[in-house]
């Protein structure tokens, strides 16, 4: 698992878990944290069970969201099942014991803590989310529970970096529409009408305008088929699934 300096408080945990130290075989291997993949439940199950334990948590412990692409956000007060999980792509949550996790496989992770009000929070930043407000609303969200702006600190993990993410030119009038100054997330691609997108610098503008500080470990999902899932790199290699990170939080006891 990975870690950020910038999160090392004494009474919090975190991992942005690569692909390394699970049970599950073939495209899944090995350590696949996604309930929504093809791979078998038992397998998944286990998987998250031993990133409990390394968070420090029960596995009934580790919570995440039906993920959809949004800007929402939940708070986290007790555990939940997959049969009750929430639509959401943001949790935040001031309850030690319970570690709070977002799914990836290139969209980008954002961890958040506030060590001194023991507030905690994780996001999950597609492009979609990103531009429509899931890290704002996050940090929103924190605030509520207790945490000050100022003292927040914000990582962002493992995902698809600029040299891998091909988008066509409605992706990026999609961007500009949204704010002129957004085509500096663009360089032109080797495929006419087409550009390669800078989701990471993107979602650092955002968080730095919001004033938060942010450490961004600049590691590419996609660059590292060894350590990193992806779908992007699955879709391009024609497998008919792919592997889930589990990027999680929690506030120790």
């Amino acid at each position: 698992m990975i870690q950020a300096p910038s999160l090392a408080f004494p009474n919090i945990r975190h991992a942005f878990f690569t692909r390394a130290g699970g049970v599950s075989d073939g495209i899944y291997q090995s350590l696949n944290g996604g309930i929504g993949s093809k791979d078998a439940p038992e397998n998944v199950n286990e998987n998250r069970a031993r990133m409990a334990t390394a968070l420090g948590v029960a596995p009934t412990h580790l919570v995440s969201c039906y993920q959809i692409h949004s800007p929402d956000v939940i708070v986290a007060e007790t555990p939940w099942t997959r049969e009750n999980w929430p639509r959401a792509d943001a949790i935040v949550t001031r309850v030690a014991g319970l570690a709070i996790g977002v799914g990836t496989a290139d969209c980008g992770p954002i961890l958040f803590a506030d060590g001194e009000a023991g507030v905690v929070g994780a996001a999950h930043a597609g492009w979609k989310g990103a531009l429509t407000g899931v890290a704002e609303a996050t940090i929103a969200a924190m605030e509520r529970l207790g945490a000050q702006r100022a003292r927040i600190r914000a990582a962002i993990g493992p995902l698809i970096r600029q040299p891998n993410y091909e988008v066509g030119q409605e992706f990026v009038d999609r961007f500009t529409a949204a704010d002129s100054a957004n085509d500096r997330f663009f360089l032109p691609a080797s495929r006419a009408g087409h550009a390669m997108f800078d989701l990471p610098g993107f979602i650092r503008s955002r968080l730095e305008r919001a004033g938060i500080e942010v450490e961004d470990l600049g590691l590419c999902t996609y660059a590292e088929p060894a350590r990193f899932f992806s779908y992007r790199r699955a879709t391009h290699r024609g497998e008919p699934d792919y592997g889930r990170h589990i990027n999680a939080i929690a506030l120790t006891r």
